[in-house]
């Protein structure tokens, strides 16, 4: 019996070079970036869940 080589290459994992953990907190600029941005759009209940969860420190 014969061994047989494969030449394929070995199996590069999806999360390589990818930043894993947890993320740096939002800047007090990226917060109101996304109020303003929430109250242009009219978007009345987007902007009540987001700011409920900036007071609850989610």
């Amino acid at each position: 019996m014969e061994a047989t080589v494969s030449n394929t290459p070995a199996h590069v994992p999806w999360i390589k070079d990818k930043l894993t953990g947890q993320k740096s907190p939002l800047k007090l600029k990226e917060i109101w970036a996304i109020r303003i941005r929430l109250q242009l759009g009219a978007k009345t209940r987007d902007l009540a869940m987001f700011n409920l969860a900036i007071d609850s420190k989610l």
